[in-house]
């Protein structure tokens, strides 16, 4: 099945950044794909923090190995995220969303068998590699592809609430499954989950084509003129603490809860509401980028969450406090998303697009790792999440700093431009 070049908007066909040859399957087809495996893909890996806690007391051991496990699949995302773009963007996004699926699926099966910390390490690599190919990441670059410049900002916010209703359904799914089999068992079940991905690598597949209205480019130029570009690191910096943002908090919010003596549901709920939240900030980020600089959004998002981190610190913490907290939060959760991914396209365009994202989002999971081990290694030497709200804090006002200077030109613009203000 083919598609015609998606309508601009004034109704005319785009064929100024369109494939040369269009994809097997058409551009709604492809989105809803690429949402539904990000749902699965996602959604898995965000529950993870549900197991912290009886994972570490029933196997011995303290908070921080399993945060270690967690940070390790984190680091090794980001890692793999480049390589697993550089596939995507040569080969066609089917594959890596099979070897994602794969990986998942063992890294789960895995968990269900440890016994020892080695086996919780090994554990969350293969989850690493598990979302590094079935993640938004990964699913930037297809979906790019398949439609207009003009509204890729729109589609990819569409896999970013693919996602948040995969995270949204993950956890009361995962919490139940818990409640009746015990968390040893529910993993087996979440194992068949992730192969559930295999069926839709299908649609997203098939080799990229050269993108009409875009220089034929290979992948070394691509990379050498992605690191001479100043708003390129002051992307990657913003996006280092968005991953630390949200990995401390979907980790370490279940114990946090635990902590402060109130019922597991209250966690469950609030990340619930994340869930909710997301899928309305998601949309508004991507209605935000069609109209106004994608850097001013940045900031706000930021600066936002610093407001949430104080609250934990500054208001009482009830189970509404902390629901109340988490909606807040969930509106500014995965809303970086479309912005710094159209943000990438905008830079360098669509050939590349996941190899390059892949390289910005490897910058937000060393942000990750450090949320997930630093949040166990601090709270195992001083028996309270203070540090990490006050981290959090300072994080977020740095990245609103950082985003407000991005200069929103694609670079051979920016290059020719470079004494004349933005728009």
């Amino acid at each position: 099945m083919t598609t015609a070049p998606a309508p601009n908007s004034s109704g005319s066909a785009d064929t100024s950044a369109s494939p040369v040859n269009p994809p097997l399957y058409p551009a709604w087809a492809i989105i809803l794909a690429a949402a539904a495996i990000a749902a699965v893909g996602m959604g898995l890996r965000q529950v993870m923090g549900l197991y912290l806690k009886p994972l570490s007391e029933t196997l011995g051991f303290g908070r921080e190995v399993f945060a270690l496990a967690i940070a390790i699949a984190n680091i090794v995302w980001g890692l793999a995220a480049p390589i697993m773009g550089a596939l995507s963007d040569s080969y066609g996004s089917g594959r890596v969303v099979v070897f994602g699926a794969v990986m998942t699926t063992a890294g789960l099966l895995l968990l269900y068998l440890a016994q020892s910390e080695l086996h919780l390490m090994v554990s969350g690599v293969l989850l690493g590699f598990g979302v590094a190919g079935s993640g938004i990441n990964a699913m930037v670059g297809a979906v790019a592809r398949a439609v207009a410049p003009e509204v890729r900002t729109r589609a990819i916010a569409m896999i970013g609430m693919g996602s948040g209703i995969g995270m949204l359904i993950a956890l009361p799914y995962t919490h139940l499954l818990m409640a009746a089999m015990g968390w040893q068992s529910s993993l087996l079940v979440l194992a068949a989950t992730a192969a559930a991905m295999l069926p839709l690598a299908a649609v997203v597949r098939g080799k990229p084509q050269e993108i009409h209205g875009e220089p034929a480019q290979g992948l070394v130029a691509a990379l050498r003129e992605a690191f001479s570009y100043p708003s390129f690191w002051l992307l990657n910096a913003s996006f280092f603490v968005c991953g630390f943002h949200v990995v401390f908090y979907g980790i370490h919010l279940p114990a946090y809860v635990a902590d402060k003596g109130f019922d597991p549901s209250v966690a469950v709920a609030a990340l619930t509401v994340v869930g909710l939240g997301n899928l309305l900030g998601t949309y508004l980020a991507g209605e935000w980028g069609r109209r106004l600089p994608k850097r001013y959004g940045l900031s706000l998002i930021y600066l936002g969450r610093s407001v949430v981190f104080l609250g934990f610190l500054a208001l009482p913490i009830t189970p509404v406090t902390i629901i109340a907290l988490s909606a807040v939060l969930g509106v500014l959760w995965l809303s970086t998303v479309p912005l710094t991914s159209a943000l990438v396209a905008t830079f360098f365009g669509a050939r590349w697009m996941t190899m390059l994202y892949g390289f910005v989002f490897l910058s937000h999971q060393v942000g990750s790792f450090l949320g997930a081990w630093l949040g166990g290694y601090l709270f195992d030497r001083l028996n309270s999440y203070d540090a990490m709200w006050w981290i959090s804090v300072g994080l977020g006002l740095l990245a609103a700093a950082v985003s407000w200077p991005i200069r929103e030109r694609g670079v051979r613009m920016a290059g020719s431009m470079a004494t004349k203000p933005l728009a």
